[in-house]
């Protein structure tokens, strides 16, 4: 019982950190579009890198999770 409320908090975090990194990219990419639209392109390419980084690192640790966790 206590491992699987040690993998449900575990899941949680390793979900909920990179939905908010996600969210936090997105506020400050429309912040910065507002604020200078013509730098776009540069905007969109570094905004891209982040996403993909963040999306990176929960697919990685969900997987870490999964194998730590294997059913015995």
């Amino acid at each position: 019982m206590n491992q699987n409320i040690a993998l449900i908090a575990i899941m949680a975090i390793a979900v909920i950190g990179p939905a908010v990194v996600i969210a936090v990219v997105g506020a400050a990419t429309m912040k910065a579009l507002g604020r200078n639209p013509s730098a776009a392109p540069k905007i969109y390419m570094g905004v891209f890198l982040m996403l993909i980084f963040a999306e990176a690192s929960s697919i990685i640790s969900l997987l870490v999770i999964f194998q730590i966790f294997q059913p015995r």
